[in-house]
């Protein structure tokens, strides 16, 4: 697929991208969609607080919940790691037993 224009909004400011594919078009709004979320989140919770801090504290909150599920993916994948090592032991102990 050749590069497609799209527009989106965040905090009501328009922005044109350039997606290389449907699947990348629809990422790109999900994600500016969380981000408005957020931003209203925050204005409901801090009325008064200007768009470039309700802007950082949706980033922030973004940003920590991407290294907080980095860190469960990494906690999942080393307990995967063991658990296969200790199946390759099971196995490997059955296979010396049956000879």
């Amino acid at each position: 697929m050749a590069q497609q224009n799209i527009s989106i909004k965040i905090a009501d400011r328009p922005y044109s991208l350039k997606v290389s594919s449907p699947e990348q078009e629809e990422i790109i709004r999900k994600a500016a969609d969380e981000v408005n979320r957020r931003i209203r989140a925050y204005q409901d919770k801090l009325p008064g607080k200007g768009t470039v801090e309700l802007l950082s504290f949706a980033a922030l909150n973004v940003c920590m919940t991407n290294i907080s599920f980095q860190e469960q993916l990494r906690n999942m994948t080393s307990e995967e790691q063991k658990l296969a090592a200790e199946l390759d032991g099971y196995l490997e102990n059955i296979d010396k037993n049956s000879r």
